[in-house]
């Protein structure tokens, strides 16, 4: 309902007939002769991220001649949710041809869904403005998949464009990122990462000359993020838990992370995430025999 579309209680004005009161004496009152507008609450259907990015790349690839203008739906963080639950069906959608980069299954569209994209492909206006998905071309798209035969004895073109089959268009790109570090509560099974194209993004110098600052001493903070991650990678025998470089920003338009935001943020991570179940001779700043604490550092 939030990655796709769904219906929700909106405010709309509605009209309301005003009924002339009678009177017990057989006369009759009516003030305010005719109709008047209030909000209400209805339902319809909201359109969410996927379907604004499907219907928009149709609308462009109707149009194209030897370039097509490539839409792109990005997903920030997308391990940070249940992605099967998400994407639901869709999941078969990205499956791509190689050859001509089509979703190489399509598939059925529920009765709301055909509804809203058959009236986003053919209706001049939505809610009294400009449609923004009118398609000024019709879909030709026969041949796109190999061996399609429709469920309701019509074409493959006119299926996708009545809404009744979903198919990504070539041109529609999906990018999203993750950061294998965090602790998700919904891993992200094979059969859906075998269907990602996957880049590997390294720790860099984000070069903003940010520094650590406490009251008598300064470090560089990526001088700091360098030494500290080759600790975690000897701790821990991983590069998951290491630090990126904004994992830790000063205020805006200031240069320096003061040294309460870096214990809040860095230290508390270090010793609750990374070296307390590891080696964490780190955090022994005296000479007792006890273990380290956090509090001693």
């Amino acid at each position: 309902s939030t990655f796709v579309g769904a219906y929700k209680p909106v405010t709309e004005d509605s009209e309301v007939q005003v009924v002339p009161v009678v009177l017990n004496n057989g006369a009759s009152f009516d003030q305010n002769k005719g109709t008047f507008k209030e909000k209400r609450i209805t339902y319809k259907f909201v359109k969410q991220a996927f379907l604004k990015a499907y219907l928009g790349a149709w609308k462009k690839f109707v149009v194209s001649d030897d370039v097509i203008e490539p839409p792109f739906l990005v997903i920030e963080e997308i391990n940070r949710g249940n992605c099967a639950q998400i994407f639901g069906d869709l999941f078969q959608l990205l499956d791509r041809n190689e050859e001509n980069n089509f979703s190489t299954y399509p598939i059925d569209a529920d009765t709301d869904l055909q509804k809203e994209i058959a009236k986003a492909f053919s209706e001049e206006k939505e809610d009294g403005v400009e449609n923004p998905y009118k398609l000024k071309n019709n879909i030709e798209i026969e041949g796109a998949v190999e061996d399609y035969t429709s469920n309701y004895d019509s074409t493959l073109s006119k299926d996708v464009q009545e809404g009744r089959v979903l198919l990504l268009p070539p041109n529609l790109y999906i990018w999203a990122t993750m950061n294998t570090s965090d602790q998700s509560l919904f891993p992200i099974d094979s059969a859906f990462k075998r269907r990602w194209a996957w880049d590997y993004v390294k720790i860099t110098d984000g070069k903003k000359g940010w520094a650590i600052k406490g009251q008598d001493y300064s470090c560089d903070w990526w001088t700091f993020v360098q030494e500290i991650n080759n600790k975690i990678a000897t701790a821990t025998s991983s590069d998951d838990k290491k630090l990126g470089y904004f994992f830790c920003k000063p205020r805006k338009k200031e240069l320096f992370i003061d040294e309460k935001t870096f214990v809040s943020k860095v230290i508390f991570y270090l010793w609750n995430d990374v070296f307390k179940d590891n080696d964490n001779t780190i955090f022994k700043v005296t000479d007792t025999t006890e273990e380290p604490s956090f509090d001693d550092f």
